[in-house]
């Protein structure tokens, strides 16, 4: 869906300057609750969202859009997962971060509970971006609803196809419409920053190195 130039492009900027990328060029913030965090590594994920919603459940039902979808999209895709927001339960295990991995996948966004992190750290090393930690299944307590539609995770909406760009700074959504604006952008903060970095070393001032920009 993205071009290797353009995924390359945002491996290469810093996430905190694509959140102020995206709230200069979208006009409302992009990155979702702090507590959606690296669980497994420090990998940077950057990639296309595809989504799954979940919702509660009664019945002993697998995750069946999640296993389908983790099958069928794209290599280089980030599974969106979204509960609403109920994180006492895992909604990604080994067996799901096996697939994923298998089938080359960038890594995975959770509002939810991720288990078996000691089987994934060792066998996979499969990044992974949760709000939790839990032991707990989902059989009896949510099922799979939908995939590919839009979802809100994070606090954050997304949709398919919005670029992920996820790393130890927190967890960033760009609208598919303004991936190329807020690339260009978010080059241009990095390089202020940057420059600003090299004035304060040399001068010994941080106001010093501050004024020629008046902003941090």
């Amino acid at each position: 869906m993205y071009s290797k130039e353009i995924i390359e492009g945002f491996k290469n900027v810093e996430v905190a300057s694509v959140a102020d990328a995206v709230d200069q060029v979208v006009g409302k913030r992009g990155y979702m609750h702090h507590s959606i965090k690296p669980r497994i590594n420090d990998k940077k994920i950057v990639g296309p969202a595809v989504t799954v919603l979940e919702g509660p459940a009664d019945e002993n039902l697998p995750p069946q859009h999640a296993l389908d979808l983790i099958d069928e999209a794209d290599e280089g895709s980030v599974v969106v997962i979204s509960t609403g927001g109920e994180a006492e339960m895992a909604v990604w295990g080994g067996l799901m971060a096996a697939g994923a991995s298998a089938n080359k996948h960038a890594g995975a966004i959770l509002d939810g509970g991720v288990r078996d992190i000691g089987e994934i750290r060792r066998d996979y090393d499969f990044p992974i971006y949760a709000r939790s930690v839990s032991p707990g299944t989902t059989l009896g307590r949510f099922k799979t609803i939908d995939s590919n539609v839009p979802v809100v995770v994070g606090d954050i909406m997304v949709h398919p196809g919005d670029l992920i760009v996820a790393h130890i700074d927190g967890v960033v959504v760009v609208p598919k419409d303004h991936v190329d604006e807020v690339l260009k952008l978010a080059r241009e903060i990095d390089e202020r920053e940057l420059e600003q970095a090299r004035l304060i070393m040399e001068s010994g001032s941080l106001r010093e190195g501050l004024a020629k920009y008046g902003r941090i």
